[in-house]
């Protein structure tokens, strides 16, 4: 995560370096709330208007903006709880390497939910794609760069959220749980590992 305290090659003053630097973090803080907010929005109407019946899934049949929808939907605050405590933890481990880089792990998880959506004959819903996304690209990015940061971002991503792994098996999913849209997720995320190995200069803040 870059800060540079120049504009246009010319050196700034420390104070209007401090500021850049104040803004830059408070957006990285504010990126996963906004987008957690929004899950929880969508559940508080759903729940609490709607009676559980504002289901955004993707899945058979179901139009093609449920792509962007699915993450932010869920099967209940229960659901929804699990998963954000997992998700923002996650989103600021990616955050501390690089903002694009996170960027780049959900459009990566949408485009590689368009063959789930087409294909897989249960629909799914929930950040659980983006939480995996996140950890594939945690796990694989350490090992690709081998610079101190992305190790130490791998090393803490696989202590705690290792476990998490058996997730992207069909054989060791609760049943209920879509093991498909994990592993897609995770995928996702090391395909947005291998793009910001291959293009440091663009994908770095």
């Amino acid at each position: 995560m870059n800060i540079g305290c120049h504009q246009h090659g010319e050196p700034r003053s420390a104070k209007n370096c401090f500021s850049d630097q104040r803004e830059h973090v408070a957006g990285l803080i504010a990126l996963p709330l906004i987008l957690l907010g929004l899950a929880w929005l969508q559940e508080l109407v759903d729940q609490l208007l709607l009676g559980g019946r504002w289901n955004l899934a993707m899945g058979p049949g179901t139009p093609w903006w449920t792509l962007f929808t699915a993450p932010f939907s869920h099967q209940g605050f229960g659901h929804l709880l699990t998963n954000s405590l997992v998700f923002l933890p996650l989103s600021y481990l990616v955050l501390a390497r690089s903002r694009r880089a996170y960027l780049s792990i959900w459009i990566a998880v949408i485009v590689l939910e368009i063959p789930v959506w087409l294909l897989w004959p249960v629909g799914s819903h929930g950040l659980s794609g983006v939480v995996y996304g996140l950890l594939g690209y945690l796990v694989l990015i350490g090992f690709l760069e081998r610079r101190p940061l992305s190790i130490l971002l791998s090393t803490i991503a696989l202590l705690l959220y290792g476990s998490a792994l058996p997730g992207l098996l069909p054989w060791a999913s609760p049943t209920g749980v879509s093991w498909i849209g994990h592993a897609s997720g995770f995928a996702a995320g090391m395909l947005a590992a291998l793009a910001v190995h291959q293009s440091p200069d663009q994908l770095a803040d």
